[in-house]
């Protein structure tokens, strides 16, 4: 039987790339995004439909699952929707905090609990949720960023362990950089004169030469589509040479070890 996924943040990056395969996979593919109007790649492929969905809208939310569970079944929900905001804490306005948490962190929250009643109606389902490696430590600059993805972990572990009765799995798919637009238009920053050195310290890690060495989202695509069909129990999936060795040197050493190692390296 042809299975179905509904992904949030179709429209560039990890998002598209996951459409992408799992259409390619045989899959039914419900790619929401905010501008579908701008869409032009997905909406040619077979066994895709793209919808709006702008996931800080909880309105909106609501109205797009229900429209979506009247006319199909859904098997997995990719919640992928989230973007970068990085700099120094003082550096940022109220608004701009309020939104990443209400995109990045919320938007998970919400379109989790609008699919919920149907999947444990239905005794199955899946959440993969899309956290980052700075969802596992972090770093100077990426408090804020960090603290919407860490977010995410720690919901996602513990709505894990309440839906295990009900035959439904929640899954965490933790990439590091990638080679999409995430330092682009999906990365926001803001600055302070007082951290001036700090930043460019940080911002080496978002130069041409650095990002050609990212994983490219396709890859991360294939770890994705890999929890959605391994039917194993595993929680956290960790994608990406460098979240891989961030995340072995910090169960090595152990958090505060590894914190104070990164501390060092940001200290002038």
């Amino acid at each position: 039987m042809q299975k179905t996924i509904f992904i949030t943040g179709a429209s560039s990056g990890l998002g598209k790339a996951a459409a992408k395969l799992f259409q390619s996979k045989d899959w039914n593919v419900i790619a929401s995004m905010r501008n579908p109007e701008k869409e032009t790649e997905l909406t040619s492929l077979k066994n895709v439909k793209v919808l709006p969905l702008d996931v800080t809208v909880s309105g909106q939310i609501l109205k797009t699952v229900e429209n979506v569970l009247a006319e199909s079944d859904v098997d997995v929900v990719l919640n992928n929707a989230g973007y970068g905001l990085v700099g120094p804490l003082e550096a940022f306005t109220e608004e701009q905090i309020q939104t990443q948490i209400q995109t990045n962190l919320f938007g998970v929250i919400n379109v989790s609990r609008a699919f919920l009643p149907y999947f444990r109606k239905n005794g199955r389902g899946t959440f993969i949720n899309i956290t980052s490696s700075f969802g596992l430590l972090s770093y100077p600059t990426c408090s804020i960023y960090s603290a919407t993805k860490f977010g995410i972990d720690g919901f996602s572990e513990g709505l894990a362990l309440e839906l295990a009765q009900f035959g439904i799995r929640v899954k965490i798919v933790a990439p590091g950089g990638m080679q999409t637009d995430f330092a682009g238009r999906s990365l926001q920053g803001a600055r302070h004169d007082a951290y001036q050195q700090l930043v460019a310290k940080v911002s080496e890690g978002y130069s041409a030469e650095q990002v050609a060495n990212y994983t490219k989202a396709e890859e991360v695509a294939r770890v994705i589509f890999g929890a959605a069909t391994d039917e194993k129990n595993q929680l956290r999936y960790v994608a990406g040479k460098d979240a891989i060795a961030l995340y072995a040197e910090r169960c090595d050493l152990g958090a505060e070890a590894q914190f104070q190692k990164i501390k060092s390296d940001f200290l002038f």
